[in-house]
């Protein structure tokens, strides 16, 4: 007997140490240092006086009756991998900490393995519900090392596949997000809006999804000869469709309840955590990159940045619905005013021959070959370039040593950002309302995983 309650002592010391998240698991306050409680509740003060004095700082109180538990990572409300450890006082949230890693795809580094050119099949899959906006900054940042000029016509492209793009994340934000609070018809309209979005994207990319479309030197094919109508389509039912939305969600005295006061976050912790996007917006700052730092001949396009006041959950869902007000505005204008030309750049360096020029000239098959081969050499340099992508802020930094290869690739990536703001959401509300704060940060986990 002696020997067998000593190994299942060593047994349930193994398994406690195989389920150990080391730095990411959340610790009692006692062992938890002040720097990282201030973290935690993104209180930047607070943790400038962690650092200068070396001070204790805490406005957690001190109460043994709480117990920390686990929310996820497999749970229906979660979006993705995302496991939350809560520490609880009866209902109350008094602590939240995510843990991330369940995915973990690697793709900053298989992105050193990729030619520039492949780089754009790479990055489309890290945030699967925005590939444009990531294949978009991922091409924009290679053209800034090859000082590469771009058509006027694959500009505008990219802005109609961007501002669609954000169209269809967003619809699936307040999806999901009906469907986490019981609006389950606000589940089936977006979807079913959605599709119209992306049977576009696969007429002109031949896929739903992880295009592929958008890549340096302009985008991978022209428009087909019918896009006017689908657009013009999209641009004429879209406003009746959100009009839908609203009239069946934002009177709603159940959503109001569940949202109005839920969650907030003020811009001073925004800063503190580096929350942009929506999560910044709702909160009161007017910082939207398409105005701020504008690429892509945004400055021309005539639009609002859509702001809150209280940053709580219902602010949150307001913007992101005036967003796609804003986006169906710009879609339309460049349905008015797209130009003509080339679709993509015709510096022979970086685009491959007209394919009728393949079954001509030997010389025009090697150079396509050698391009999809072997890729284009980029100027050895480093570079750091940013977009907003309808999460926020993603951005790559982008180090060439003079190869066909990136030497080095770190992707700003939003969600990752925007879950630090989960505990300061949370804290102090109850934990029916942690599923509402989830949704409301729209988090994509292939994007805080990449």
């Amino acid at each position: 007997m002696p020997e067998q309650v000593e190994l299942e002592g060593i047994a349930a010391e193994a398994d406690r140490a195989r389920t150990d998240e080391g730095a990411q698991k959340m610790r009692g306050r006692d062992e938890t240092g002040s720097l990282e409680l201030a973290y935690e509740k993104g209180n930047a003060a607070g943790a400038r006086k962690a650092v200068m004095t070396n001070e204790p700082w805490s406005d957690v109180s001190d109460d043994d009756e709480t117990m920390i538990i686990n929310m996820g990572p497999q749970h229906p409300s979660t979006h993705g991998v995302l496991r939350l450890m809560l520490e609880l006082d009866a209902e109350t949230v008094v602590r939240v900490k995510p843990v991330i890693g369940y995915l973990h795809t690697g793709m900053e580094k298989t992105a050193e393995t990729l030619t520039f050119t492949q780089g754009a099949t790479n990055v489309t899959r890290m945030d699967y519900l925005a590939p444009m906006s990531n294949e978009l900054c991922w091409a924009l940042t290679v053209e800034k090392l090859l000082d590469l000029e771009i058509p006027p016509r694959a500009t505008a492209i990219r802005v109609l596949m961007a501002e669609l793009n954000r169209i269809s994340s967003h619809l699936v934000s307040l999806a999901t997000q009906g469907m986490d609070l019981g609006a389950i018809s606000m589940m089936i309209y977006g979807f079913r809006e959605r599709e119209e979005i992306l049977s576009f994207f696969e007429k002109c990319s031949g896929l739903r999804m992880n295009n592929d479309y958008i890549r340096p030197g302009g985008v991978a094919a022209d428009l087909p000869p019918d896009w006017e109508s689908d657009v013009a389509k999209i641009v004429e039912t879209f406003p009746a469709h959100i009009d839908e939305y609203e009239e069946l969600l934002t009177e709603n005295p159940i959503w109001r309840e569940r949202t109005i006061g839920v969650g907030s976050v003020t811009v001073e912790q925004c800063y503190a955590l580096g929350l942009t996007g929506p999560i910044l917006r709702a909160a009161g700052k007017a910082w939207d990159l398409r105005v701020d730092q504008p690429y892509c001949g945004y400055e021309t396009y005539d639009f609002d940045v859509i702001t809150g006041t209280n940053g709580d959950v219902f602010d949150r869902y307001k913007v992101r619905v005036g967003e796609m007000r804003e986006s169906i505005k710009i879609v339309k204008q460049v349905l008015d005013r797209m130009p003509e030309g080339d679709y993509r750049s015709q510096d022979k360096k970086v685009t491959p021959p007209p394919r009728i020029r393949i079954d001509e000239s030997m010389e025009a098959l090697i150079h396509h070959f050698k391009i999809f081969t072997e890729g284009y050499k980029v100027p050895a340099g480093e570079v750091y370039c940013a977009i907003e992508s309808p999460r926020g802020e993603i951005a790559n930094y982008l180090v060439s040593s003079g190869s066909s290869k990136p030497w080095r690739l770190h992707v700003r990536a939003p969600s990752f950002a925007n879950l630090q703001g989960l505990a300061p959401m949370m804290e102090g509300g109850l934990l029916a309302d942690a599923v509402a704060v989830i949704a409301s940060t729209d988090p994509v986990m292939g994007d805080v995983d990449r």
